[in-house]
């Protein structure tokens, strides 16, 4: 049975906790014999996953650059090792690198010790199988595991051997440019290309040196590429507006042709174009959507439920695609394309606006660098035609006014609480004249307003973990979005419940 204290750890499809002191309030929970259960309760689960003993497992295991990652990454890894297990060490590494190990070193699980963009005293584990990342229900249950001390048997045999994948992945990425952009000088399809790279001091740093370096590029103006756990300059996250103002920066003042950013351990990115223009959220999405949707004309694109009806409008009448507007929650995104990809339904992306991107061409991995060097690839075409990235995406539209207000749920039991205001929301939005609710959307509700009526849109919705509504709201005129929100509060005012 699934403890209290091993139920604090379960986040979604990863496993996160306070590895560090340092933040007031909070107490350090992941203790080395805390990550020793875990670990061991992964073992097992990957046992019963593969249908092998222990001994017979080879394991990879990497970290981000935070400082507890070395601590954790040691207690991982001889763990591993005292049941019997090969344990493939790649000390800094980004999130995706560690699924590719099952791929190109017939890896039969990966771990990554990571907690993406969250402060500096966080940390967490990640894992990986060849199908990919584990569902919410496997992390339950290796966490159960844990929390009954139910651990494969010590055996002799394991070893832990140290191996540098990041050059090898790296050198994939190169690859993957060389044949896109197919340049006369085939080794160097990136000369006189000026790319600037800000990893936020997190582990994505690689990218500038082992593959646009390597490739021609010039990367001088990048920045933070250096590993620091304690993220002395800006948040790692491309939704961070401090993060992005400082690449747009970093770009105008370098007078780059592009700028690429990073979260912590590179499963997100983001970029600006030459003049600094940010390309993130909606319009990153945009972009992927674009470059995704060439050689599957018609194809679905699917994104998580915030995305904006301009981009709407975007994949469908520019583009000449479909748009499957989802939940929240990056793994739901991409369960979903896989499942309609199933369906015999042509899905090539699956994106968040988050900026966690996943290509079926590529496994369906959520990989910052993969995106970015097939923007990359794009700029290279399109500078042969005198063209920007930006110009891919000319044509978007984008709201006036977008406003996001996280609503506190004040009874203990949350969950049922928020289903309770979404069901009464449904109701009384049925109700009321001029809202329109949106026939597609799959999770909270969606309403939209005409001209006269703030000429925009709110979602409320539920958040997949934690006792808040979000309510965002886009509006496509100045003001709007006030409009909207006098609207939905005289709707608040009959609730309870909430903290509004």
């Amino acid at each position: 049975m699934l403890n209290d204290f091993y139920k604090q750890f379960k986040s979604g499809t990863d496993i996160r906790g306070i590895a560090s002191e340092g933040v007031e309030g909070e107490a350090l929970n992941m203790t080395n014999d805390a990550i020793k259960a875990m670990t061991g309760g992964f073992c097992l689960w990957l046992c019963e996953k593969t249908g092998k003993n222990a001994t017979d497992l080879t394991v990879s295991v990497g970290r981000d650059s935070r400082i507890s990652g070395e601590r954790i990454a040691s207690v991982v890894t001889e763990t591993l090792s005292s049941f019997g297990v090969k344990v493939i060490y790649c000390n800094h590494a980004s999130t995706p690198s560690m699924f590719m190990t099952t791929v190109d070193l017939g890896c039969d699980g990966a771990v990554q010790i990571t907690a993406s963009h969250h402060p500096f005293n966080r940390n967490g584990l990640k894992f990986f199988t060849r199908q990919g990342g584990l569902e919410g229900a496997d992390i339950t249950a290796i966490l159960t595991n844990a929390s009954e001390e139910n651990f494969p048997e010590i055996a002799n045999g394991g070893e832990i051997k140290e191996v540098d994948y990041m050059t090898q992945y790296a050198e994939h990425l190169c690859n993957i440019i060389k044949k896109g952009v197919n340049a006369d000088n085939y080794d160097r399809p990136l000369a006189g290309f000026r790319i600037c790279v800000d990893a936020g001091n997190g582990v994505g740093g690689f990218y500038a040196d082992k593959v646009l370096a390597v490739l021609g590029a010039d990367t001088t103006g990048s920045r933070y590429l250096d590993p620091d756990g304690m993220f002395p300059n800006h948040v790692p996250n491309p939704e961070s507006p401090v993060a992005m103002k400082a690449i747009s920066e970093a770009v105008v003042e370098a007078q780059a042709d592009l700028g690429v950013i990073f979260d912590t351990d590179v499963d997100r990115g983001a970029v600006v174009d030459s003049k600094g223009n940010e390309i993130n959220r909606n319009r990153l999405v945009a972009l992927a959507s674009a470059i995704a949707l060439e050689g599957c004309e018609g194809g679905t694109i699917v994104t998580d439920s915030i995305t904006s009806d301009g981009l709407r409008e975007f994949i469908e009448n520019t583009l000449g695609g479909k748009h499957y507007r989802y939940r929240r929650g990056y793994k739901n995104v991409i369960d979903k394309a896989i499942e309609l990809n199933k369906e015999g339904i042509p899905c090539p992306l699956a994106i968040e606006t988050s900026g966690h991107a996943a290509m079926q061409e590529n496994y369906f991995l959520d990989d910052g660098a993969y995106l970015c060097t097939k923007i990359i690839i794009k700029a290279a075409q399109l500078r042969r035609e005198g063209k920007d990235i930006s110009d891919l995406i000319s044509s978007l539209k984008e709201a006036k006014e977008e406003k996001e207000i996280r609503i506190r749920i004040l009874e203990d039991d949350f969950r049922a609480c928020g289903e309770r205001v979404i069901a009464e929301l449904l109701a009384y939005a049925e109700a009321q004249p001029g809202w329109q609710i949106a026939p597609d959307n799959r999770e909270g509700v969606r309403v939209s307003f005409d001209k006269d009526n703030g000429d925009g849109w709110f979602l409320l919705r539920l958040s997949v973990h934690d006792p808040i509504m979000p309510l965002n709201i886009e509006s496509n005129v100045e003001g709007g979005t006030e409009i909207i929100l006098q609207k939905i509060m005289e709707f608040f005012k009959t609730t309870k419940g909430l903290d509004i």
